[in-house]
Formats: structure tokens, sequence, C-alpha cells
């Protein structure tokens, strides 16, 4: 069986956004591939994290993981720093990696900003550490968002070059699965910026433990335009371009209905934005509220938690132990 490899950060207010862009489609593999999903922590402290609250933000992303309905005991759930194979094939990945290749990571200049220079080198390498998460388990298959493929690239770039460099068939060139509508939600407030944790309003994004009234007020508050609804045939990227913020509530409709954006056109194209934002409401009260009230109740049992990332990380070492004693026998390491 295939299988795959994905990851979550742990920084705190997991929203709408990492349910459909990245949760759910993890629990739809389920079936079809042999699974290890990985909350990636030494990922988080790339940039500063305050302790306590990673350790709180570690078992809430678990928390979503299995409210959303991974099985952690088919498949694998455990954090990234428990397996210390991720950090040691890294750095050889680091030594096969090019200089000009991080360069032109997009991500590493969205982040750091105007402040390059004071960010952390962990945040400039970045994606190689992430091409060891995967290739650590030769995974053959990563679900990636739009923003991510980038990163993936340099991964396959990786492999490629670890197994032209030895003259061997080692890892796997993995390949990206970018599934359903909504794979970019963008924030409530700017159809043009994707929702995000850090973003500095509430109101830019639903979070996975929000309750009814606050996904109502939220979907409420959020900004669209005086016009009505997009009529079915409107062309998507005009919208995109001309009615972001429309186009946003239109995705993500059809990401929560499993449907079409064409065939929510038909449905609502026409209507007022105070008729579609209700029915909205509806549809994600009813699709996030069990997960978020299943969530607060495996919060409030941390040794539970602790538990399944323990269970997982024992057995997500098992597979990454081989992996990189062959790794440092075709690189030329003398090991004991």
């Amino acid at each position: 069986m295939s299988r795959i490899f994905s990851g979550v950060q742990p920084t705190g207010n997991l929203h709408l956004g990492n349910y459909l862009g990245a949760i759910r489609n993890f629990v739809r593999l389920q079936d079809d591939f042999e699974c290890i999903y990985c909350v990636v922590d030494l990922h988080a402290i790339t940039v500063w994290q305050e302790p306590d609250e990673l350790r709180k933000s570690i078992r809430e992303v678990t928390a979503a993981f299995i409210a959303a309905g991974i099985d952690s005991k088919k498949h694998i759930i455990f954090n990234q720093s428990q397996v210390s194979a991720h950090a040691e094939l890294a750095w050889v990945f680091n030594c096969v990696a090019r200089l000009g290749w991080l360069n032109r990571m997009t991500q590493f200049k969205e982040k750091a900003g105007k402040n390059r220079e004071n960010a952390s080198v962990g945040l400039y390498a970045y994606p190689v550490l992430m091409a060891a998460d995967i290739l650590t388990y030769k995974a053959t298959h990563v679900p990636v968002g739009e923003d991510q493929k980038q990163h993936l690239e340099l991964s396959r770039d990786i492999a490629q070059k670890f197994n032209h460099d030895f003259g061997v068939e080692f890892f796997p060139v993995t390949e990206p699965l970018i599934l359903g509508e909504a794979t970019r939600v963008m924030s409530l407030r700017d159809g043009e910026k994707k929702m995000s944790k850090s973003d500095p309003s509430e109101y830019s994004r639903i979070t996975l433990t929000d309750g009814p009234d606050e996904i109502a007020l939220k979907i409420r508050k959020a900004k669209t335009d005086p016009e009505p609804v997009p009529e079915a045939g409107a062309d998507l990227d005009k919208l995109r371009e001309e009615r972001p913020e429309a186009l946003n509530l239109l995705t993500i409709f059809a990401a929560l209905a499993d449907t079409p954006v064409a065939d929510v056109q038909a449905e609502y194209g026409g209507k007022q934005f105070s008729e579609f934002k209700q029915a909205l409401t509806d549809l994600a009260v009813a699709s996030m509220g069990p997960i978020g009230e299943e969530m607060q109740k495996l919060v409030a049992d941390p040794g539970y938690i602790d538990d399944v990332l323990r269970d997982g990380g024992t057995r997500a070492d098992a597979l990454a132990q081989p992996v990189l004693r062959e790794v440092k026998e075709i690189v030329g390491l003398l090991q004991p």
C-alpha cells in the first residue's frame, strides 16, 4: 500500500483553512493509504514559541486529528520531535540541497519579510527538514495545499540528487495530492489574503473550537460587496480578481458541502448575501460543531493525548530508524 505523510504546525488557533485544506483530507485518505500524520513541532520553533503554549498547541493539533476522525490505532499520529531521525536526516539533506534551491523558496521571503537578516537559520532551512520528514518514511504521496507545492518540489529534487550522487534508487520521488474545492481558504476579512492563525483579527478566521454563536457572528461579519451572490456561469478567474471575498465564501460553502462551486452558484446565484450567509452558517455549524465539541473533551484529558503521541512516536521511530541506518551506510558514515 502507498504511504502518506503530512503534518500540521502546532502554533495555536487551528482554523477552517487548516481543516478544509488538510485535516479533512487526512481523514479521507485513511482507507486507501498507510497514513503517518505528524504534529511538526520542530518546524514550529523556527520562530519563537512560548514553551507552555507550544505544549498546549501540540496537544490541540493532536486533538483535532482525532476529533476529525483519524484512527490513531490504524494509522500513526505523533509529534515530530519524538523521532530523532527527522533532524539527523535533515542534516544529511542540508549537505545535498543547494543554496540556490533554498534561495528560490518564496515562503521564506514571505515569512522573513524585510528582516531577512534576523530570521533564524531554521526558518531558512525549513524546507530541507520538510523533505526529511517525508523521506524518513519513504512516503509515496503527500497531500499539500498550493502554498506547499514548492516545498514538495524541493523534496523531490533532494531525493533525486541523493539517489544520483550515491548511485542508488533509495528514496522515492514523492507525488503531491491536491484535493478539494477549497485548498486555499482565504481570510473572512480580506479575500486576497490566506486565512491565517497569525492575523490580528479574530473575525478573519473560524477556529475549530468556535461554538455556533461565534461561527454565526464571524460569517455575518465576513466581508462581501454590494452585489448579489455570483450567478452560475460567472468566470471564477474574474471573480478572484474583482470579487475575491464573494468567491471565498462560495468556495468555503462548496468545500463544506462537498459540491462544485458551480452548483452553489446555481442554487444561490442572484440572491442577497444575507440569505447566503445564513445558509453558510447553518452548514458550517453542522460540519464543524461536533469536531469542536470533541476537541474540547480531548484537550481536557492531556494524559490520553500524550499516550496517543507516545504510541505513535514509538511506531514512527520503528519505521524511521532502519531508513536512517541505511542512509548512513550509503553516505559512508561508520555506525556501531
